[in-house]
C-alpha cells in the first residue's frame, strides 16, 4: 500500500485539525492540487456524495423540481444587474479576462452561484401565471475565490453543491418551499450522515446577499467550530424587478412572481468527517458509507483455499440484502495490518474468517464505531449484518446528538458568553440583532458570530447580551469554518 495510507501519526482529541488533515488524505477521500483551495475528491468520498445527492435529487422531483444545467462562465453585465447581490460576492468572483492571447470585450465570472444568469432566462420563460410555479436545480461545481485559510471540503475555492431556483405566483407558496426544503436539509444531515443539526433563520447581516430573507441549519462541530450546513433563501421580488420578470395573472394583470434559492455542499462531507471518527482514523455512517463490510480471512497454507472460498461465499449471500461487501483475501498484508487499514477508511463491519471459525460455524463481526467481536453463525449473517448497519447508524447520531448538548450553553451577560467562546462552545443569548453590534461581537471574541435565530427559542426579555438595546431574539452563536 502507498505510504498515504498508514496510520495516523496524531490522535483527534489532541490535535483535531492535524488528524482532519491526516485522516482525508490517509483514508484516501481527497487530495491536494497545485491551486490552493481547489482539491481532488478520490472515489471513495465521491462514492459518498453521490449517495447524498440520489437521496436529495429523488426528493426534490417529488416536489416537481427538474434538473437542469446552465453555464459556468456569467457576464458581467448579468452578474452586475441586481446590486446588493453583485456587492456580497464581489470579493469572492474569479475573473475570465482572456481567450487565449486576444482580451475579450466583457469579463466573464465564474459561477459563484447562478441566479443572474438563470434569471435572465427565467425572464424569457415566464409569461404568464400558467407558466408558474418554475422550479429548477443544477448540481455543478461553483468558485468562491476566499482568501481565508483554506479546509478542504469545509472552506474551497471550488466545491461542489446543488442550487435549486424556483419561481411563484403566490407567495405564501414561495415561503412554504423555504421551510419544506430545509426540513429537507435536516433529513439529509441527520438522516444519512448522523450529523445533528439546528433550524433557524439568518439575522439581517448573515443573509444571503439580494434575500428578503435566509433560513439555515448550523451544527458545531467537535473541533469547536460551526458549520452552516445548508441555507434555504427567500428572495421576494427583488430579482424579479432587477432581472424583469413578470406574468400575466389570472385576472390578466402584470405582476413579478416570488422567489427562493437553496443549496448545500460537499462542505456536509467535512461535517460528517469532524463528527465521526477517532484515533484510528474515519467512521462513515453505513447510510453514506462506500463500503459496508470488509471479510478479511485468516489464511494459513493448509487451510487457505477453504477459508477464502468460504469468505467469498459469505460475501455472496451478504451482497443479495443490499450491502456493499469487499474479501480482502491479498496474502501479501497480514490480518492485523488489513485491520488497521480498513479501521482508518471507515469501513463499517469487518468480518474475520478462519479455520477455527469454519469449524465452529460461525464468522467474527467487529463494528468499527465500537471494537467489540461478535460471534455470529454462518447462517444468521444476512439478517444480523443490515440490523446491526443501522444500529450502527444509530448509534452515531446518538453519539453526535449528546456532544451537541453536551458542548451549548446559555448566556445571559457578556462575560458567561466570552468564557463559553473560549471555552468553544454553542451559545444561545439574547441578542439585538444589529449588524454594528454582530461586528462588535466578532471584533471583541476574534471571529464569533451569529449562525442563525434558532426557529423553537422564545422571543427575550431584557437587553441584549453585548451593548444596552434591547434583546430582540435569541441568537446561536460561535466561531466558524
Amino acid at each position: 500500500m502507498a505510504d498515504s495510507t498508514q496510520g495516523l501519526t496524531v490522535k483527534k482529541s489532541q490535535d483535531i485539525s492535524e488528524w482532519y488533515t491526516q485522516v482525508i488524505q490517509k483514508a484516501e477521500l481527497a487530495d491536494y492540487t497545485d491551486v490552493s483551495g481547489c482539491m481532488i475528491f478520490r472515489p471513495r468520498v465521491f462514492a459518498i456524495w453521490e449517495k447524498l445527492t440520489a437521496f436529495f435529487d429523488a426528493e426534490i422531483k417529488k416536489m416537481g423540481v427538474q434538473n437542469t444545467y446552465f453555464p459556468l462562465f456569467i457576464p458581467e453585465k448579468l452578474l452586475t444587474k441586481e446590486a446588493e447581490h453583485v456587492e456580497g460576492f464581489a470579493p469572492e468572483v474569479a475573473w475570465v479576462t482572456h481567450g487565449g492571447h486576444t482580451p475579450l470585450g466583457e469579463r466573464l465570472a465564474i459561477r459563484p452561484t447562478s441566479e443572474t444568469i438563470m434569471y435572465d432566462a427565467f425572464s424569457k420563460w415566464i409569461q404568464s401565471y400558467r407558466d408558474l410555479p418554475l422550479k429548477i436545480n443544477q448540481w455543478v461545481n461553483v468558485v468562491r475565490w476566499e482568501f481565508k485559510h483554506p479546509v478542504p471540503f469545509l472552506r474551497g475555492r471550488e466545491f461542489l453543491w446543488q442550487e435549486g431556483h424556483t419561481a411563484f405566483a403566490d407567495k405564501k407558496d414561495a415561503e412554504k418551499e423555504v421551510l419544506d426544503i430545509l426540513e429537507l436539509y435536516r433529513r439529509v444531515f441527520e438522516e444519512l450522515l448522523a450529523v445533528p443539526v439546528i433550524k433557524g433563520r439568518k439575522s439581517e447581516n448573515e443573509k444571503f446577499a439580494g434575500a428578503d430573507y435566509s433560513t439555515s441549519v448550523e451544527t458545531l462541530t467537535p473541533s469547536g467550530k460551526a458549520v452552516q450546513a445548508a441555507t434555504s433563501h427567500h428572495l421576494g421580488q427583488r430579482f424579479a424587478k432587477s432581472f424583469n420578470i413578470n406574468f400575466l395573472d389570472e385576472n390578466g394583470k402584470k405582476a413579478h412572481p416570488y422567489q427562493n434559492s437553496w443549496g448545500f455542499s460537499t462542505r456536509s462531507i467535512g461535517a460528517m468527517i469532524l463528527f465521526h471518527g477517532d484515533d484510528k482514523g474515519i467512521i462513515i455512517p453505513p447510510r453514506v458509507a462506500p463500503l459496508h463490510c470488509v471479510i478479511v480471512p485468516i489464511m494459513f497454507d493448509d487451510s487457505k483455499e477453504k477459508v477464502v472460498k468460504k469468505c467469498h461465499e459469505i460475501a455472496k449471500i451478504i451482497e443479495k440484502t443490499g450491502t456493499s461487501v469487499l474479501v480482502d483475501d491479498r496474502d501479501h498484508y497480514t490480518p492485523g495490518w488489513k485491520f488497521n487499514e480498513h479501521e482508518l477508511k471507515g469501513v463499517c463491519l469487518r468480518l474475520e474468517v478462519g479455520p477455527k471459525d469454519l469449524e465452529k460455524g460461525h464468522a467474527v463481526v467487529v463494528r468499527r464505531d465500537l471494537g467489540k467481536k461478535t460471534f455470529v453463525p454462518f447462517g444468521e449473517l444476512a439478517e444480523y449484518i443490515p440490523k446491526e448497519l443501522e444500529r450502527m447508524q444509530h448509534d452515531l447520531f446518538k453519539n453526535a446528538q449528546k456532544f451537541i448538548a453536551e458542548n451549548n450553553v446559555k448566556a445571559e451577560n457578556w462575560r458567561d458568553f466570552a468564557k463559553a467562546i473560549e471555552e468553544r462552545k454553542l451559545i444561545y443569548a439574547p441578542w439585538c440583532c444589529t449588524a454594528e453590534c454582530a461586528e462588535h461581537i466578532k471584533s471583541a471574541t476574534e471571529g464569533a458570530k451569529c449562525l442563525t435565530l434558532p426557529f423553537d427559542q422564545p422571543q427575550p426579555k431584557g437587553k441584549c447580551v453585548k451593548c444596552d438595546k434591547p434583546a430582540t431574539a435569541i441568537a446561536l452563536f460561535a466561531k466558524s469554518y
